[in-house]
């Protein structure tokens, strides 16, 4: 996936999370800089030339925050989309995202 200052992405993780910051999704599990900066880096070939778009505001209280997001491919495509919620630290930093793909399931009715 391609992001703006890709590149850069490890000072980038330092900067907004935590030392202990923890990223899980269906997927993956990483805790701390060097493990979230692999999973990013182990994604992006996964998807060449698609972008993380975030589709919502960033919906916040407390030290608690969610926004939704889409994968989007070079053609337009959406391949993944999902919701991420989060804790926020005392420094405003990221200590832990959780992260949902897709839409949820209607409970059946009965």
């Amino acid at each position: 996936m391609e992001r703006r200052g890709h590149r850069e992405a490890p000072q980038h993780i330092e900067q907004a999370w935590t030392e202990s910051g923890r990223y899980v999704d269906p997927g993956r599990d990483a805790t701390g800089h060097a493990a979230l900066n692999e999973m990013v880096s182990a994604a992006r070939p996964n998807f060449p030339g698609h972008t993380v778009r975030r589709t919502s505001a960033i919906d916040a209280h407390h030290d608690q925050l969610r926004f939704s997001w889409d994968v989007v491919g070079p053609d337009g495509t959406v391949p993944v989309a999902g919701i991420d919620v989060g804790v926020v630290a005392p420094d405003g930093r990221l200590e832990r995202i959780t992260g949902f793909f897709g839409e949820l399931a209607q409970e059946a009715a009965g």
